[in-house]
């Protein structure tokens, strides 16, 4: 007879349910896993024989077979070892068949018995819920998967506690959802010297989520910028919260027994590949614009990533999402991130100063910036030039306002674009509005129609440019508590746009 355990296969962010069946008959001793499995998942059978040794179990001198259903579903990961464990558990009638059968089991075994913590539990942990059955996991993942709520989630130390569970002698409490508490303080925004207008920028792009980029000499201050931009970004709602650990889970970046509110600030080196990036490699796993998904993605040197990376970034700017197409794998990964870039004006980086610049002023500037082509420039909401500080200055009080004080306002003013986008799940801030919603709720008043339809025919914007106009304008009335869109915060939203470049 069939002994059935279930755990799952990892599409993506999606858990895809796997069967596992285990069958204990008569011939030739042997232990096969078929069902495609990879070499991790064939080494299961060492691992669990190991494992059951130390428990004091002895394989019988039969033919084992597990196999994993679908079973043209590639299976990869070490995870597979405990439903393996429980589903052979149970066809030799040392737990109970129908226990087994209403659990999805995920972790692997060490040698000794002990159960290590895998990654995937949050999505596994959905999956659960979907099919109505309780998760098993090791004990280390219980606190991240115990997030769900739907389903009853029971993490154990070894499997020697997986068996008492299941015969009654000690059953395993539910897990608790833990979350992870950051002590380290925030870099303050007052630390930074000048440069009023590009914290003025960095407040009105986490306001809203404006893509922003940043083009100033070596060291006036870009980098030191955005590393303070984690400090006035509201933490993440809930569900932002268990969308962006789906992801961190896959990638298993939640190794702190639970889920972080912090949103996310990812900063990769210019030598990353695309793979790195975009995501893919094998098993086509999530990239830095994905592991960013509601956070930041600051990018610092942007012109010297390479032409095709900064192309491929194009497609999940606009929508939110990228499909990360491979010949054995086809995943979709979602990506709503805040873009941050920095660039130096040129190659030598002085292109502003007389005395320091190179020869080829102005071409090299030309030529450096011109490796960010117009379609992907086109997408930047906010444009900020970030002139270098004199010495003097850094012997000047600070200025400007704390990070406290600027996260409030930032606070404030998603909460109104959460209040006017209620009831649309695919629209959570100005940023992403667009056609008849962005009409509705960004046009602005008689005044500043006219500004706009001006700027528009001088410089000939291009519909994009128009439209991200209208967003940062709203944004920007939303930080003022306006209801509707002034003149004055077009026109603040024009000088943001037309700061770098023409258009």
């Amino acid at each position: 007879m069939v002994a059935r355990a279930y755990t799952v296969a990892f599409e993506g962010v999606e858990a895809r349910l796997v069967e596992v069946q285990c069958s204990v008959s008569a011939g030739l001793p042997a232990f096969s896993i078929v069902g495609l499995p990879d070499k991790a998942v064939s080494e299961a059978r060492d691992r669990l024989r190991a494992a059951l040794v130390a428990m004091g179990v002895a394989l019988p001198s039969r033919r084992i077979t597990v196999n994993l259903s679908p079973a043209d579903v590639p299976k990869e990961g070490s995870h597979f070892d405990l439903p393996i464990a429980v589903a052979l558990l149970a066809a030799l009638d040392v737990i109970p068949r129908d226990a087994a059968e209403g659990t999805v089991a995920l972790g692997e075994l060490s040698l000794d018995g002990r159960l290590v913590p895998v990654v995937g539990a949050l999505p596994a942990a959905m999956a659960a819920a979907e099919a109505d059955r309780a998760l098993l996991c090791p004990r280390a993942c219980g606190a991240e998967a115990a997030w769900v709520g739907g389903t009853q989630v029971l993490a154990a130390p070894d499997l020697t506690s997986v068996v008492r569970h299941f015969t009654g002698q000690a059953p395993l409490a539910p897990a608790e959802p833990g979350e992870v508490t950051h002590g380290a303080a925030f870099r303050d925004l007052s630390d930074v010297k000048g440069q009023e207008r590009a914290k003025r920028a960095l407040e009105i792009a986490a306001a809203g989520r404006h893509h922003m980029l940043m083009v100033g000499a070596p060291g006036s201050g870009k980098s030191m910028l955005a590393a303070r931009m984690p400090g006035i970004l509201p933490p993440l709602a809930p569900t932002e919260a268990l969308e962006t650990s789906m992801i961190h889970s896959l990638a298993g970046l939640l190794d702190e027994g639970g889920i972080s509110r912090l949103r996310p600030f990812r900063e990769p080196h210019h030598t990353a590949s695309m793979a790195a990036i975009v995501g893919g490699g094998r098993g086509a796993k999530p990239g830095e614009i994905s592991l960013a998904h509601n956070g930041v993605l600051f990018m610092d040197e942007f012109p010297e990533f390479p032409r095709a990376v900064l192309e491929t970034l194009r497609q999940p700017i606009e929508t939110g999402e990228v499909v990360v197409a491979r010949a054995n794998a086809h995943m979709r990964y979602p990506c709503r991130f805040l873009l941050v870039a920095a660039a130096n004006p040129c190659k030598c980086g002085y292109l502003a100063d007389p005395a320091r610049a190179c020869a080829r002023v102005p071409q090299c500037g030309e030529d450096y910036l011109g490796r960010i082509s117009g379609p992907l420039m086109d997408r930047f909401d906010l444009r900020v030039e970030v002139p270098p500080v004199a010495y003097a200055d850094l012997d000047l009080p600070a200025s400007g306002d704390p990070s406290a004080t600027v996260a409030d306002r930032v606070a404030a003013a998603r909460a109104r674009q959460t209040a006017r986008f209620s009831g649309r799940e695919s629209v959570r801030v100005n940023a992403e509005a667009e056609g008849a919603l962005l009409e509705e709720v960004a046009t602005p008043e008689t005044e500043g129609r006219t500004l706009l339809a001006t700027v528009a025919e001088r410089f000939g914007l291009s519909a994009r440019g128009y439209h991200r106009i209208l967003r940062v304008a709203r944004t920007i009335a939303d930080l003022d508590g306006a209801e509707t869109v002034g003149r004055a915060h077009v026109a603040e939203a024009v000088s943001f746009r037309l700061s770098v470049g023409d258009t």
